[in-house]
This record gives structure tokens, sequence and C-alpha cells, in this order.
């Protein structure tokens, strides 16, 4: 397993997280159903991220 793999992945989630949160807070409310628009926000973008592999490098 490599650390880039999991780096990607994880700095996915934050932003997608961050976005959902951003756009959810505007109302200075935080209900139950942006909080789980976050949640699956955070994993989608973990699961996503994490499968597509990272481009070989190539050598010339």
């Amino acid at each position: 397993m490599r650390i880039a793999s999991i780096a990607k992945s994880v700095i996915a989630g934050a932003a997608a997280g961050a976005a959902a949160a951003a756009t959810a807070a505007q109302d200075s409310v935080l209900t139950t159903g942006e909080g789980v628009t976050i949640a699956l926000a955070v994993l989608g973008a973990w699961g996503i991220t994490y499968a597509v592999p990272n481009k070989p490098k190539t050598t010339v």
C-alpha cells in the first residue's frame, strides 16, 4: 500500500466534506440530513479516489 494513494484519498475527502459543510452551514443551522450529506460526500470521495490508481511513472 502506497502513501500517495492514501494521501490523495484523505485530501479528496477533506475537500468534499468542506464543500458540503460550507453549503450546509449557509443558514447557520446544521440539520441531520445535512450531516448525512457531508458524511456521504466524504465517504464517496474516499472510495472513488482510492479506487482510481495513480498514473504510472514513465521513463524516457
